[in-house]
């Protein structure tokens, strides 16, 4: 059988978009187009997919985030899942199957897989097709059909990768140079906000794109090595979290601008200017994000058609690791905004809250739960404790309204040791326990001590602290950090959310029913969908489905396969 891709090269191949000195050389857009027709005409790829659809193809696609709706209409998914395409005639959303359902989903969400033949010819070997051919020539055949494979994945990556300067020229080209010229429209802060370090990227992925091209094997592709690259830049590839963390900010304040027309018609008339497909600055901005999610993927699929005989497996192996590393870091920090808007709303609803703001130093809830904290003198105080990273915070509740919360105090985990003790009598408090532990201080004579009302919930407690210990090291290791700026904004958004409304915790971010934390490389990011939450990390998912009238008409005419 004939390998077919999504990605087709087209012919001819653009195999040296970058000279000796990093620069481009001076391709024009029809050139491009010419090399690579699927990738940058508007609809191209739609038309390949419903080509493949049409002819009876099995076509599917992975997800490159996790979608979550409540919409019965929209299909809900995680990130790594795989998704059937069963129609892509609207550009913005396509329908597809995912187990046992049917419905819409975000194209934008998803990377289509290269090999979509795979599943028929696994299907026709599991019927046993051909049983008169020797095995020598079978083995034969799977040979050449997974180096075809092997192509298939290469030349996605190397036209990808040229596709996306040709992306990243037009922003730095075609909006940032404009933007500088009129200095009446835009401020320097402004540019910074909304660009980022774009420019920085655009400059590290010339040269890592030349690395490519070194490495590419024209005449047999199948052969190219270029696990070595991605080992060699993976550095470099830091500097995504930078304009990841600075997104979020950058889609506010586009925002702000488009609500005037002068600044509508401005980007679009750049976008003509530059010659630039149809897609709206936003897109353009969301393609660095999109870019650094689909290294891990397309490696992966790499991989699985690369033996381990290859000269290339082991580093290609490497380069899968050390990319899906990198995307994890950008998940993680997406996760994180997300978590301080919901942490900053949680503190606005505490009664008589005292000292700093609990995003100074905290960015995620581990765990909250009720403890029995107990004084030296043997006095009992009934307490909801909500442990974050860096502070366990002390609350008591109200006795006639149960969802009002009061400040009580907070601990510095920093600066304590947790001390698991055995039921029976404390030698140090002479008082009687069960299902206790003690917090110690490292530097003090500072010691707290408190009951669990069961033997699991103690469990819980000393996992959750164990949990802390590990995300704040983690977090150190990785520079995860998020700005004065965006912890502001948070606190600014939560209090104006506040304003009004009655005290009560029912929106704060209580944690989950106990569950183990997964490692760090298994943690899935929450796609936002909501208006609220995409102004904490807004990731241009499309503004509308197409109606389910004209799906529902499609599936009833005659003509349709």
């Amino acid at each position: 059988m004939r390998a077919s891709n999504i990605s087709a090269d087209g012919g001819t191949e653009s195999s040296a978009l970058v000279d000796d000195n990093g620069s481009e050389e001076d391709f024009s857009y029809e050139d491009l187009c010419q090399a690579n027709p699927r990738y940058l005409q508007p609809g191209g790829e739609q038309l390949a997919i419903n080509e493949l659809i049409g002819d009876g193809s099995v076509v599917c696609a992975e997800a490159l985030w996790d979608h979550v709706t409540m919409d019965d209409q929209e299909l809900g998914f995680k990130a790594g899942d795989v998704i059937q395409v069963l129609e892509a005639s609207n550009k913005d959303w396509w329908w597809g199957r995912n187990e046992d359902k049917e419905a819409w989903f975000p194209a934008s969400f998803v990377r289509l897989r290269v090999n979509q033949e795979e599943l028929l010819e696994n299907s026709s070997g599991a019927h046993g097709e051909e049983p008169d051919e020797d095995a020598g020539h079978g083995h034969h055949r799977h040979s050449e059909n997974k180096h075809q494979m092997r192509t298939n994945v290469i030349r996605e990556i190397m036209n990808t990768e040229r596709v996306y300067i040709k992306h990243l020229k037009d922003i730095c080209e075609g909006y940032i140079r404009q933007c500088r010229k009129h200095t009446g429209m835009f401020t320097v802060a402004q540019l910074a906000t909304i660009f980022g370090n774009i420019e920085d990227i655009y400059k590290f992925q010339r040269k890592f794109l030349k690395d490519l091209e070194k490495q590419y094997n024209k005449e047999e592709p199948h052969l190219s090595e270029i696990g070595s690259c991605f080992l060699q830049h993976q550095e470099g590839f830091a500097i995504y979290s930078e304009y990841c963390n600075n997104h979020p900010g950058a889609c506010l304040e586009l925002a702000q601008l488009m609500k005037q027309g002068k600044y509508r018609h401005f980007f679009e008339a750049c976008r003509l200017l530059q010659q630039m497909i149809d897609i709206a600055i936003d897109g353009f901005l969301l393609t660095p994000v999109q870019k650094i999610c689909k290294y891990p993927l397309q490696l992966a699929e790499l991989l699985k058609y690369t033996t381990q005989e290859h000269s290339d497996y082991n580093n290609i192996k490497a380069a899968y690791e050390a990319m899906k590393n990198v995307a994890c870091l950008i998940n993680e920090r997406k996760r994180k905004l997300e978590s301080i808007d919901k942490i900053a709303r949680w503190q606005v609803s505490i009664v008589g809250w005292e000292g700093l703001d609990i995003l100074d130093r905290s960015s995620e809830l581990i765990h909250s739960g009720e403890l029995t904290k107990i004084t030296k003198q043997g006095k009992s105080q009934q307490r909801t404790f909500f442990l974050f990273d860096h502070q366990l915070v002390s609350c008591k509740k109200d006795l006639l309204r149960r969802d009002m919360l009061y400040y009580k105090g907070r601990m510095d985990m920093d600066e304590m040791e947790l001390v698991d003790l055995e039921d029976g009598r404390d030698k140090d408090w002479n008082l009687s326990v069960k299902n206790a532990f003690k917090l110690v201080s490292k530097s003090s004579d500072e010691v707290h001590l408190f009951c669990a009302k069961k033997q699991e919930d103690k469990a819980r407690w000393l996992q959750a602290c164990a949990d802390e210990r590990r995300r704040v090291q983690e977090d150190q290791e990785m520079g995860m950090e998020i700005s004065e700026n965006q912890k502001k904004l948070a606190m600014l958004n939560a209090q104006k959310a506040g304003q009004g409304k009655s005290k009560g915790y029912s929106g704060c971010p209580l944690a989950p029913p106990h569950q183990g934390l997964h490692p760090l490389h298994q943690r899935h990011v929450t796609v936002p969908t909501s208006v609220p939450q995409q102004q904490v990390f807004a990731l241009a998912e499309p503004k509308r489905k197409p109606s389910l009238f004209w799906h529902t008409f499609n599936k009833l005419t005659p003509f349709r396969k």
